[in-house]
């Protein structure tokens, strides 16, 4: 996540990136999702949240659980009013979001009221969207080790790349970098990465439960299930793996 900060490293591309595109596709591709899964929520089509499936339930393998509960987070963002998206995506615009998420108070909520000024908005949608993942967290019995501090962390992570964009040539590197198809410490990025990792616990804590090997042996798993499930940067790279029970 820091080769940015640490090296000129190439980062690897996640597979939502190879089918959408960049941070302007994925984002789109999202605006386009949240409802369409929002609305079978609501129809009772799909168990919500994800993380409350079981394999037998409707997208309950754990790809799909996944990537919900990731878009679950990531709904936040798109329900900005009159959103300015270039915070988020545009590399001139990356130091006043920053200095707002910097400066906004952490809350603890999920239900949210927005201000009318984007920078603020955005920074109280990207709370709620870590504050959702820390909810789905404990409601699939993640190991506290790997879900306390998720605010503090993510917070760390914002000031790292905020230093990065303070230093001379930053605009530069930045469009060196997505012509490389590599990441720059664009705000989107940062929480887009972050909230797939944290998804990534819930998965793993809804599907396998507290003891991986455990549940591979009462559920009838692909063999290379857990393997490639660690080994997987994007929840799309199991799209095509339905783990369910045989």
């Amino acid at each position: 996540m820091f080769d940015w900060w640490k090296s000129k490293k190439p980062s690897t591309k996640s597979a939502d990136q190879e089918r959408v595109g960049g941070s302007h596709a994925i984002l789109e591709e999202i605006r386009r999702r949240v409802p369409r899964y929002l609305d079978d929520a609501d129809n009772g089509k799909l168990i919500y949240p994800a993380c409350k499936r079981a394999l037998s339930d409707l997208d309950g393998d754990i790809g799909s659980v996944w990537d919900h509960t990731r878009l679950e987070a990531m709904r936040y963002v798109t329900m900005v009013p009159s959103p300015q998206f270039e915070l988020l995506t545009g590399a001139d615009r990356q130091i006043e979001m920053m200095n707002a998420y910097l400066f906004q108070r952490p809350h603890d909520e999920t239900v949210i009221d927005f201000t009318g000024t984007a920078t603020t908005d955005f920074a109280i949608a990207i709370l709620a969207g870590l504050n959702w993942l820390t909810h789905c967290a404990q409601l699939s019995g993640v190991h506290p080790s790997k879900q306390s501090g998720t605010i503090r962390n993510f917070r760390r992570i914002v000031t790292l790349a905020h230093q990065w964009w303070l230093t001379e040539g930053a605009g530069e590197r930045a469009s060196q970098l997505l012509d490389n198809g590599e990441q720059p410490p664009l705000m989107f990025y940062l929480i887009w990465n972050d909230y797939t990792q944290l998804a990534k616990h819930v998965a793993a804590a809804t599907v396998f439960g507290s003891s991986a090997n455990r549940a591979a042996k009462l559920v009838a798993l692909p063999a290379d299930l857990i393997p490639r499930f660690e080994a997987a940067q994007d929840p799309l790279e199991l799209a095509d793996d339905a783990a369910r029970p045989r």
